[in-house]
């Protein structure tokens, strides 16, 4: 199996294959729009790998500007912002930390499931630091009244929400308690074709244990709980970040 970074880079199309099961209730979206409006919203999605989020909320936005280091992903995004009618988009190679865009361009900074790859287990004792940093390129690239919103996981094969590691615990304490976010969560189930569909794709992405975990429980629907957590950006906030 390869390790997840090693996925982003090579597996797109694999990968696409997983998320694409993932969320099937379609509950994701309407968590999200209880948030914040995304009619005629300009957004930057920070990490947005084959367009997951960002295409879910294109059909409302004016504009996507989708950021990611990979550009095996992006063009897997690029793909469906394509067939999105009207939709302004533009497809960014974008370090999380150090974002090549202009200041006050977007009312949405928007990242799912990616802003974890900064926390302590890749960054070491600089974790805190490193996600502050890629908090602060997303303030800056917002207007006042502008929303930074980010999704991250609370359990795959959990019913109920829990961190999955003591690291995520950490993470998530972070956010909310240093950070001022706001959160809730929301069930995003995945559904699979087969038993040996999902058994094959927790395999991919996750290990063989897991996978042999899910035909054990016949995760045919595999429960998943999401994370949301979201804050507004307003001017003074702004204005103390960039200082």
């Amino acid at each position: 199996m390869p390790d997840q970074l090693t996925i982003y880079q090579q597996q797109a199309d694999q990968y696409e294959r997983l998320v694409a099961r993932e969320d099937y209730q379609q509950r994701l979206f309407p968590a999200l729009a209880a948030i914040r409006s995304f009619d005629h919203a300009d957004i930057v999605e920070w990490g947005a790998g084959t367009g997951r989020i960002s295409a879910l909320l294109a059909p409302r936005a004016r504009s996507i500007i989708a950021g990611d280091l990979n550009p095996h992903m992006l063009h897997r995004a690029v793909a469906k912002y394509r067939l999105i009618p009207q939709l302004k988009w533009q497809a960014v190679a974008m370090d999380h930390r150090r974002a090549p865009l202009p200041d006050r361009l977007a009312d949405v900074a928007i990242a799912g499931w990616t802003l974890c790859y900064l926390a302590r287990p890749y960054c070491g004792a600089t974790w805190r630091q490193e996600i502050a940093q890629a908090i602060q390129q997303m303030q800056r690239v917002l207007r006042p009244g502008g929303t930074i919103i980010l999704i991250e996981t609370l359990g795959t094969g959990a019913t109920e929400p829990k961190p999955p590691t003591d690291w995520f615990a950490e993470y998530f304490a972070f956010l909310e308690d240093e950070l001022g976010f706001h959160s809730t969560w929301v069930r995003t189930d995945y559904q699979f074709a087969s038993l040996d569909e999902a058994v094959e794709l927790l395999s991919f992405f996750w290990d063989a244990q897991f996978g042999e975990t899910a035909r054990r429980n016949n995760w045919i629907i595999t429960p998943e709980c999401t994370g949301l957590w979201w804050k507004e950006v307003s001017e003074g906030q702004r204005a103390n970040v960039i200082s």
